[in-house]
């Protein structure tokens, strides 16, 4: 499940990021993932989505 969206500004280039909730852990183990990895894992999870960005 993916709990937040976040685009961070590292040395002149964005790079967005989700945190996700893998199944079987707690929210305090929720992670920031890569949402152009994720997107292309789990491309169902950003339906609405058409840029890796």
């Amino acid at each position: 499940m993916i709990l937040e969206r976040q685009i961070k500004e590292l040395s002149n280039k964005e790079v967005a990021s989700v945190k996700v909730l893998w199944r079987n852990y707690l929210v305090d183990g929720a992670i920031l993932e890569a949402k152009a990895d994720m997107m292309s894992h789990y491309p169902h999870h950003f339906p609405s989505d058409t840029t890796l960005a």
